[in-house]
C-alpha cells in the first residue's frame, strides 16, 4: 500500500524504508482520516511528503515519503497546471529580453478567441505577464492561466515541461471556455509594449500539430452531466483533460522553493528577483494585496487557496508566525495542494502534495461534489497533523528561513 518511490538526484537524499517507518502510515492511521484510509481506492488519494534537514552551511537535504503515489492512476490537475505556467512564462520573458511588467496585448486570429487591451485589476489598467502570475498565486484565476497559455503556446509549454525531466504532463487546454481540443491546439497572436507606447515584440499566432493526447482512454466514474443538463450513465472521458502526475507536481514545487538542491540543468532560468516574486505571490493573503484588490469581493477572505493546514473555513484564524508557497486546484470532484510550508516561530519547513476525490455519487461535471464534507477536512487536518509530527521531530540544525520573510504590501 505503501511506496517510497520517487525521484531522485545526487544532491536529493532518498530513503527507502519499509511502510511501518513511513510517517504518512502513522499519521493516517488516526481516527480522523478512518473514512478515507479505510477506502484510499474510492477516494483516489496520493500524498507525498517531504522532509527537509539542514546542514551547518544551511544546505537542505530531502526525504519524501508516499502514500498510493501512482503516474498511472490519473486525476484531473485542475488548477495545479497553473503554477507550471507562471514559472515557465517567466522563463520565457527572460529568454526573449523582455520585462514581466511590460503591457501584453493579447490579439485574436480565430473565432472563440478573446482579444485583451485591458486589466482593470491592475493599477495601470493594462495586462502583464506579472498581473497575471499575481492573480494566479493569489486567487487562482482562470483566465489569467488562458493568457499565459496562449503566451506559451500549446506545443512549447509541454515540449518545455518533457525538456525538464516531467514525465507524463499534458497541458492540452485552457480553462473554462467551451473551445474543442481541436481549437485549443491553436494560440493567439500577443504583443509586448513598453511603457513609452513602442511594440518590443510581436508573436505571431501558433497552431501545434503534434498530438499530446493520453493514447490510452481515460474513463472514470458512473455517469456525467451531458451540456443538455441531462445525466449520461457512462464512465466520464478524461482522455483529453490536462494531466500532472503527483510526482512530477511535486518535483516542480522542490526545484522551485529549494533550487539549490538540484543540479544547474535541472534549475529553472529565473532570476533572483524572479524567485522573489513568486515566493511573495505564492505566500501572500489575498486580503494584503492591493492590486488587484479584494477586498470588496466576499469571496476571498485571508486564508483563501491555503487548503493545506487551513481548508476553506473563512473564519479560520491565521497562525502569524506559519505561511504557506503553494497552489491549488479543484475540478471535477477532485482536490489539490501542493504545498512548501513554513512556521518561522518553530523553524519548521516541510513540503507536502495531495490529492483526493470527492464524488460520492461517482457522477461527473453535474457540480456536485463533497469539497465541504470530506476534501477541505481532509487537506486541513493532514497539513496539520504533519505540522505536529514535525513539531516533534529532531533536527541537527534548525534552518535558517530569513530569506523567505517577506514584506506584504498590508
Amino acid at each position: 500500500m505503501f511506496k517510497n518511490i520517487f525521484l531522485t538526484s545526487l544532491l536529493i537524499i532518498s530513503m527507502l524504508v519499509k511502510a511501518q517507518d513511513n510517517p504518512l502510515a502513522s499519521i493516517l492511521k488516526s481516527e480522523k482520516f478512518k473514512q478515507i484510509a479505510e477506502n484510499p481506492l474510492k477516494y483516489r488519494v496520493q500524498i507525498l511528503y517531504t522532509q527537509i534537514n539542514r546542514d551547518k552551511y544551511n544546505k537542505p537535504s530531502l526525504t519524501t515519503y508516499s502514500y498510493r503515489t501512482d503516474s498511472k492512476e490519473y486525476f484531473y490537475p485542475a488548477s495545479t497546471v497553473k503554477l507550471a505556467a507562471s514559472v515557465l512564462a517567466l522563463e520565457k520573458i527572460n529568454a526573449l529580453g523582455l520585462d514581466k511588467n511590460w503591457f501584453m496585448f493579447t490579439r485574436k486570429s480565430r473565432e472563440g478567441q478573446q482579444e485583451i487591451n485591458q486589466d482593470h485589476s491592475a493599477e495601470n489598467g493594462k495586462p502583464s505577464v506579472a498581473h497575471y502570475i499575481k492573480k494566479i498565486l493569489l486567487v487562482s484565476d482562470n483566465e489569467a492561466y488562458n493568457r499565459l497559455y496562449e503566451f506559451l503556446g500549446q506545443k512549447e509549454f509541454n515540449q518545455t515541461m518533457k525538456s525538464k525531466g516531467f514525465k507524463g504532463v499534458r497541458f492540452t487546454h485552457r480553462l473554462q471556455v467551451p473551445l474543442t481540443p481541436f481549437e485549443n491546439q491553436f494560440t493567439n497572436p500577443i504583443e509586448f509594449v513598453d511603457t513609452t507606447g513602442r511594440t518590443r515584440y510581436f508573436q505571431e499566432a501558433a497552431f501545434n500539430d503534434q498530438a499530446i493526447f493520453s493514447k490510452k482512454p481515460i474513463l472514470l466514474g458512473q455517469g456525467f452531466m451531458n451540456s443538455q443538463g441531462q445525466i449520461e450513465h457512462q464512465p466520464y472521458d478524461f482522455t483529453l483533460k490536462n494531466a500532472f502526475p503527483l510526482a512530477a507536481q511535486h518535483e516542480f514545487l522542490q526545484r522551485l522553493m529549494l533550487p539549490e538542491v538540484f543540479p544547474k540543468k535541472k534549475q529553472f532560468n529565473l532570476t533572483q528577483e524572479d524567485y522573489a516574486f513568486l515566493y511573495q505571490y505564492m505566500s501572500q493573503y489575498p486580503t494584503e494585496t492591493r492590486y488587484p484588490n479584494y477586498l470588496m469581493d466576499s469571496t476571498f477572505y485571508p486564508t483563501y487557496c491555503k487548503f493545506i493546514y487551513y481548508g476553506a473555513n473563512k473564519n479560520e484564524p491565521i497562525h502569524k508566525n506559519l505561511r504557506i508557497f503553494n497552489k491549488v486546484g479543484d475540478a471535477y470532484g477532485f482536490l489539490l495542494d501542493n504545498a512548501y510550508v513554513v512556521d518561522f516561530e518553530n523553524q519548521i519547513e516541510f513540503m507536502v502534495s495531495a490529492v483526493i476525490l470527492c464524488n460520492e455519487d461517482e457522477i461527473f461535471n453535474d457540480d456536485l461534489y463533497d469539497y465541504d464534507r470530506i476534501g477541505f477536512p481532509f487537506l486541513k487536518q493532514l497539513g496539520r497533523e504533519i505540522h505536529a509530527y514535525e513539531l516533534k521531530r529532531p533536527k541537527k540544525y534548525p534552518p535558517k528561513l530569513d530569506h523567505l520573510k517577506i514584506n506584504y504590501e498590508r
